[in-house]
C-alpha cells in the first residue's frame, strides 16, 4: 500500500481489512484485500450515500491498494441509500447482494431516491445516483465463498431478513475475525427498524450472525464503533424484548 489506512483516513480492523465512517449518518464502508496488505482483488462493503461519496471512496480505495489496483468486487448489506447510492462509481466491480435486492433496487429506485432525500441528501445528488443505481449482478442465498486472491478468501452470508429483508453480512477470517453486519447491529444509537425491517426475525438473524462470527471476532456495525460478541448478544436480547419476540 502507498498509504496507511490512517493516512487515508480509514480504521485499520486486521492485515488487510480496514473501514470508514461516513459523514453525517456515520454508516461503515469496509475494504477488505487480498491477504495482507497487498495483492489479490479488493473487495468494497457498501458503497456510501451518493455518486460524490463514491467516487471518493474509490479514489481512497485506489490509494490504499496501490499502482494498477482497483476494488474488484462490492458487498451490499442491504438496500438502504446510505449503503447502495454509491455503487455506480465502481465501473466493471462485480456486485454481491442477497436474493431479491436485484429486483427491490430495480422496482423501487424512486423510493430508495425519495428516502435519501427525507434524509438530507441533495435531490439532485440523489435523483443522479437513483438514476444509475446498480442492482447487484451475483445473489447470496445462503452462503458465499469469495477468493479475493493471495490467500484470502471471505464469506458472504444472508442471514436475514432482520434490519430490512434482504442483510447480507460480510465474515473476514484471520486473527482476529472481521464480521461486517451492516445494520443488523447499530452501535451509535438505537436500531432502526424502518418498514422494510422484520422485527419478528431480527433476533434470529443475530443468532445466525453470532454462530458465524463466534466469540473472538470483531463485529462492525453498519453505523458506530466497533463491538464484541458480548454487545451483539445484548443487542439481540434488547430486540427481542422491543418487538416481543423469543
Amino acid at each position: 500500500m502507498d498509504v496507511s489506512w490512517e493516512e487515508a483516513g480509514w480504521e485499520r480492523l486486521a492485515p488487510g481489512v480496514g473501514r470508514r465512517r461516513m459523514p453525517v449518518w456515520d454508516a461503515t464502508v469496509g475494504l477488505v484485500t487480498g491477504d495482507g496488505e497487498g495483492g489479490g482483488s479488493a473487495l468494497l462493503v457498501d458503497t456510501g450515500s451518493t455518486l460524490r461519496e463514491g467516487a471518493e471512496l474509490r479514489a481512497q480505495a485506489q490509494r490504499l491498494l496501490g499502482p494498477g489496483r482497483r476494488v474488484t468486487h462490492i458487498a451490499l448489506t442491504h438496500p438502504h441509500f446510505d449503503h447502495v447510492l454509491g455503487t455506480a462509481a465502481f465501473a466493471g466491480a462485480e456486485v454481491y447482494g442477497a436474493v431479491g435486492v436485484d429486483d427491490l433496487l430495480r422496482r423501487d429506485r424512486d423510493a430508495v431516491r425519495d428516502d435519501a432525500v427525507r434524509h438530507g441528501v441533495e435531490r439532485s445528488a440523489a435523483a443522479e445516483a437513483a438514476d444509475v443505481l446498480v442492482a447487484p449482478h451475483h445473489l447470496v442465498c445462503g452462503e458465499w465463498t469469495l477468493d479475493l486472491g493471495c490467500g484470502r478468501q471471505v464469506l458472504l452470508a444472508n442471514v436475514g431478513p432482520g434490519h430490512s429483508g434482504h442483510d447480507l453480512v460480510v465474515l473476514v477470517p484471520g486473527s482476529p475475525e472481521v464480521v461486517f453486519c451492516g445494520d443488523l447491529v447499530e452501535e451509535s444509537g438505537t436500531p432502526q427498524a424502518g418498514p422494510d425491517a422484520h422485527p419478528s426475525h431480527w433476533p434470529a438473524a443475530l443468532d445466525r450472525l453470532l454462530a458465524l462470527g463466534g466469540e473472538d471476532a470483531m463485529y462492525v456495525p453498519g453505523h458506530g464503533a466497533v463491538v464484541d460478541a458480548a454487545y451483539v448478544r445484548a443487542q439481540r436480547d434488547a430486540l427481542a424484548a422491543r418487538f416481543a419476540v423469543s
